[in-house]
């Protein structure tokens, strides 16, 4: 047989029943639509969060304090010692370290004359400036005081900025932060969100006043900032040396941005691959629509099966017509779910312009493969069952 006349037989079986087709195929595009969307939504998100946490750059070793430890069977001893602001100033003399940013985070009440609010308060030091990537808008950043005994000097987000002084000028007025009076010196241009955490409306002072104001005895993280040159697990065995030597004892916890970065990465990748699976099962109810169709068009067409037959067509040749209609109306079905899609993230992208969309092509080439598959194994059933019919039986069916 020529493939001429195959592909004109396949033709005109699949536009006999032109709404038939088109209810089925329309029911497995939502599968295909399904999948990619999913799986587009999955690495958009996957790529947005690993955006969040290397913004500020991907050579980075948090230093905590405690370390958990397990002694015999099922005890754990959780040694939390304090890291101090005398770790930081040791940590900054290592060769390979850039910046250094001691940390202290909490809540406190801002007040400017009679305006004031609650709202978060970073114990920072004036490198954080550039291993942050902080930006100023006005005024400078915490001056490269002694980080034991800093004056007492607050930097301002933008949005906190806005809120106390409106569009009166901030710089060198006074501000309480908690009990305690800080001169404002500089305001930041917008940042965003890092984690959940607005660093616009924050006030940031030293962390030394920090620790005053939160009545604490140990930094809650030391930020070490290293040069690219240098590779990760090289320089945390210099930052553990450093501080075994000085703690006499592994009483902290490491955390490279590398480690945190592939675990994270490993979790969202799971996510995705979850979603395009939840996108799968539409495509196997999509499968289950080609079973009923087909099933239904070989008794509807047992007449012309028997003809066919009789006039020299090989069982393989009718499994062929049936097989080739199943797998014409899986790729159809991809192309119109590639089209609804796409046409999807563009109106999402549209009124959502900040959204970022990561498109993988590998999900259309996969979602097209798997289309053809299961349109190939939906249409197997009803295609043998085709190809076994009698000829003399078929032409006598009614």
């Amino acid at each position: 047989m020529r493939l001429t006349d195959y592909l004109t037989w396949i033709y005109c079986a699949v536009n006999a029943q032109k709404r038939r087709t088109l209810l089925t195929i329309f029911g497995f595009s939502v599968g295909i639509s399904a999948v990619i969307l999913l799986n587009t939504i999955g690495e958009s998100l996957r790529q947005y969060i690993l955006n969040e946490f290397t913004q500020f750059g991907s050579h980075i070793v948090a230093v905590t304090p405690g370390k958990t430890e397990t002694f015999g069977v099922g005890a754990l001893l959780n040694t939390v010692r304090p890291l101090t602001l005398e770790d930081a100033i040791s940590l900054e003399r290592l060769p390979a370290a850039k910046y250094v940013v001691p940390v202290v985070m909490g809540t406190a009440q801002i007040k400017w004359y009679q305006r004031g609010r609650y709202t978060d308060v970073a114990g920072i030091t004036a490198p954080a400036l550039n291993a942050w990537q902080l930006t100023l808008a006005q005024g400078k950043f915490l001056p490269a005081d002694d980080i034991l005994t800093p004056r007492a000097f607050a930097v301002l987000g933008a949005t906190l900025k806005q809120e106390l002084f409106s569009n009166n000028n901030a710089i060198g007025e006074k501000i309480h932060v908690g009990s305690h009076s800080y001169r404002v010196i500089g305001v930041l241009k917008e940042k965003g969100e890092f984690i959940g955490i607005n660093l616009d409306d924050i006030v940031y002072i030293p962390t030394a006043k920090a620790l005053r104001l939160f009545n604490r005895n140990s930094v809650m993280e030391i930020d070490i900032f290293y040069h690219e040159n240098i590779a990760t697990a090289k320089f945390s065995q210099q930052v553990s040396k450093l501080l075994i030597s000085r703690h006499h004892s592994e009483d902290f916890t490491l955390v490279t941005q590398d480690d945190m970065l592939k675990s994270l990465d490993e979790i969202l990748r799971f996510v995705k691959y979850a979603a395009a699976g939840l996108g799968i099962i539409s495509l196997l109810v999509g499968a289950v629509g080609i079973i009923t169709i087909l099933t239904i068009t070989v008794t509807e067409r047992s007449q012309e099966i028997g003809l066919l037959r009789a006039l020299g067509s090989s069982s393989a040749h009718i499994r062929y017509f049936f097989l080739g209609e199943a797998v014409i109306i899986a790729l159809i079905s991809g192309i119109l779910g590639y089209i609804i899609s796409m046409t999807l993230l563009f109106i999402a992208k549209l009124f959502l312009p900040a959204m970022p969309i990561f498109f993988e092509p590998l999900a259309l080439i996969f979602a097209l493969i798997i289309s053809t598959v299961i349109g190939a194994l939906a249409g197997w059933q009803p295609a043998s069952k085709a190809a076994k019919l009698e000829p003399v039986l078929a032409l006598r069916a009614e």
